[in-house]
């Protein structure tokens, strides 16, 4: 705390920078926004942080401006925003995800001051800068730690995603969300349930998918193509190749790892710095495997395979066929990824806060209702 409220005493060798530093201090203090020094003093590099990638349309509820964009044009649009500009946005489907990661981040910095392995949170929007008044000033008035804004006037946000080291990216446009997977980036599309379940403030929960989310989606491709029995005997098979030799194992790996593995490698990351200092228990980082795997006929693979990958899933649940949304509404999660819409919709209706990713052979099946709704182009917004 000292190297906060004194900077001079920081290890910069800069001194009129520091000077600049106490200047600013002082300044904050005077007009009662000391956080915003904080958040300045305490931002990570991000070559060092867990950088998670959030559109402006999930982070706020922006519904409003959307439809004077679609049914007004861009220069109403533009106004409006200008005319409104002091008065901030309303929280969106990300906003309580995005405040865990703070409350995360306090802990880290609690335990260890020094370190920047931090989770870094970007604001996304192909918005024009002209209007980005607006978003800076919700910001400001809901005290979020958000110092990195791209704001990319219409063009595609995904070549800045890939500046950024960014680990997650959540959008509620999902060609965006399409465009960053094509690229490496792990992405999902965020919808909004029509009541959104209250969640923990201070411990993050995040629910995955197995197929197509964790995993590659090889084994739902066998399901499609030769039916249950068949994917039943393709996972025995593929069990018991988890015990044979390292070049083996290794090709079977790259086979198996889906688009959000990096993501909970990286949470996992974070899980061993609280195990390191005795709070596995006190853990304000939490996972679950919900899938509709069944256990005994298909789930030994999936949990050697994490085990295998060296990480952890701290609740693993498997559901046999059986609708997510009610085991989603006991768990609570800040965020549930999942490749197929029907459980993206299920989790929904029950108040979960469910992004869709839209990857492998589940995406060339036409999905209706919650889907079709939220596909639309939404030029203004990423």
């Amino acid at each position: 705390m000292n190297n906060v409220l004194y900077p001079y005493r920081q290890k910069s060798c800069n001194f009129e920078l520091d000077w600049i530093k106490i200047e600013l201090f002082f300044t904050l203090v005077c007009e009662e926004q000391l956080w915003i020094f904080y958040t300045l003093l305490l931002q990570p590099k991000p070559e060092n942080a867990i950088t998670i990638g959030v559109s402006a349309r999930v982070l706020f509820n922006m519904e409003k401006e959307q439809q004077i964009y679609e049914q007004q044009g861009m220069e109403e649009y533009i106004k409006y925003q200008v005319e409104h500009e002091t008065q901030p946005f309303s929280p969106g489907p990300a906003f309580s995800f995005v405040k865990a990661l703070e409350a995360v981040n306090t802990r880290l910095r609690e335990l260890y001051p020094e370190s920047e392995e931090l989770f870094d949170v970007v604001l996304m929007t192909n918005n024009h800068a002209y209007v980005g008044l607006r978003l800076i000033n919700t910001i400001n008035y809901h005290k979020l730690f958000i110092e990195r804004f791209c704001m990319t006037g219409g063009n595609s946000p995904i070549g800045y995603l890939k500046a950024y080291h960014t680990n997650l990216y959540l959008s509620a446009d999902p060609v965006k969300v399409r465009e960053a997977l094509e690229e490496g980036i792990a992405a999902a599309t965020m919808f909004t349930p029509e009541k959104i379940t209250e969640v923990s403030e201070t411990q993050l929960r995040v629910a995955f998918d197995g197929d197509a989310v964790l995993f590659s989606d090889e084994s739902e491709r066998i399901y499609k193509a030769h039916g249950l029995d068949k994917f039943f005997e393709h996972e025995k098979t593929h069990e018991n190749k988890l015990q044979m030799d390292p070049v083996i194992l290794l090709y079977s790996f790259c086979c198996l790892q889906g688009p959000l593995k990096g993501f909970l490698e990286a949470l996992g990351k974070l899980q061993k710095k609280f195990y390191g200092k005795g709070q596995r228990m006190d853990c304000p980082i939490r996972t679950y495997l919900v899938t509709a795997r069944s256990a005994a006929s298909s789930g030994t693979r999936a949990l050697k395979t994490l085990r295998s990958w060296g990480l952890e899933i701290d609740e693993a649940l498997f559901l046999a066929g059986a609708p997510k949304g009610p085991m989603l509404e006991k768990i609570r999660p800040h965020i549930f990824f999942d490749d197929q819409m029907f459980h993206v919709e299920g989790a929904a209706e029950m108040g979960t806060v469910a992004c869709h990713v839209p990857y492998g052979i589940a995406q060339r099946i036409t999905k209706k209702g919650i889907h079709d709704k939220e596909t639309s182009s939404a030029p203004q917004e990423s």
